[in-house]
């Protein structure tokens, strides 16, 4: 048996891209040269991997015991091909970066426009999800790093820090006060973000003595702005949402002050991408 990298890497960048057509730009090839790549792990292996579902392509039940060995390998290569890079100047590679939405909008592009200015070599793509679903990507090698909300332990370094406010309709009758207590929003219809905010928006409520009783669950976060642009409801979101509003919501401090940090990081059960390092050492 003939294993090669690249019948490794396009079968994971098909598996995470969803389709041959989408991992072609990702691996800078053309769709034809992923098909026959994945084609020759195929028969290397003497099964299929992929299961080609119309317009969509999953794993096989085979595939899927194979995806995590591939995903091993294909980022101890690149790791090393990292630590040639820096060796010879500097980090070069590209690292996936998962993180949460808020982030994303109010704090990943000063991040990125850093990183672009010191380290030329490095590209970043970016990975968008919610709390639980980054910290899952990174253990399970999806993404090389990530911006992790109040994880429990860490070896990485926090990135920033930010409140939760009350997110109200620009003329509603608290929206012109300096601060608020949580359980001033008791008569108003409460939308809850299901991002991975839960935990904090509870305990907002369990500090102010009222109980969370949320008239609708939402799960994103663009939605729940226009929800409450549109007079549904009010909400709790991080500091951070900020970037998302018009003049119409409002951000309102909290009586009930909580922060929560964010934290750049790696996997913390094996080595990081000497790229990883630079990105966490710059900050």
């Amino acid at each position: 048996m003939s294993l090669n990298l690249a019948q490794l890497r396009a079968f994971v960048a098909v598996v995470e891209a969803g389709g041959f057509g989408a991992a072609a730009p990702a691996l800078g090839i053309s769709q034809s040269a992923v098909s026959h790549a994945v084609a020759a792990l195929e028969r290397t292996v003497g099964r299929p991997v992929i299961r080609r579902d119309g317009a969509t392509s999953r794993p096989t039940a085979f595939g899927m015991r194979l995806l995590d060995h591939a995903r091993t390998a294909v980022a101890a290569a690149e790791a090393i091909t990292g630590l040639a890079a820096e060796a010879a100047g500097g980090p070069s590679g590209t690292i996936r970066l998962g993180t949460v939405s808020t982030v994303c909008l109010g704090l990943l592009p000063r991040l990125l426009a850093g990183w672009r200015a010191e380290f030329p070599a490095v590209s970043v793509r970016v990975f968008e999800g919610d709390d639980d679903e980054v910290a899952d990507w990174l253990a399970a090698r999806t993404v090389e790093a990530a911006i992790l909300v109040d994880p429990p332990r860490t070896t990485g370094v926090q990135v920033g820090s930010d409140e939760f406010h009350a997110l109200l309709p620009a003329d509603h009758p608290l929206a012109a006060e300096p601060v608020i207590d949580a359980a001033d929003l008791a008569d108003d219809p409460f939308l809850l973000s299901l991002g991975g905010c839960e935990p904090h928006v509870e305990e907002v409520h369990r500090r102010a003595g009222v109980p969370l009783r949320p008239t609708h669950r939402v799960r994103e976060l663009s939605t729940l702005v226009a929800m409450v642009r549109a007079g549904l409801g009010v909400s709790v979101v991080p500091g951070l949402a900020a970037a998302m509003l018009d003049e119409g919501l409002v951000l309102v401090p909290l009586r009930q002050r909580l922060h929560r940090r964010l934290i750049l990081t790696g996997p913390l059960d094996r080595p990081w991408h000497p790229a990883v390092t630079a990105l966490v050492e710059s900050v």
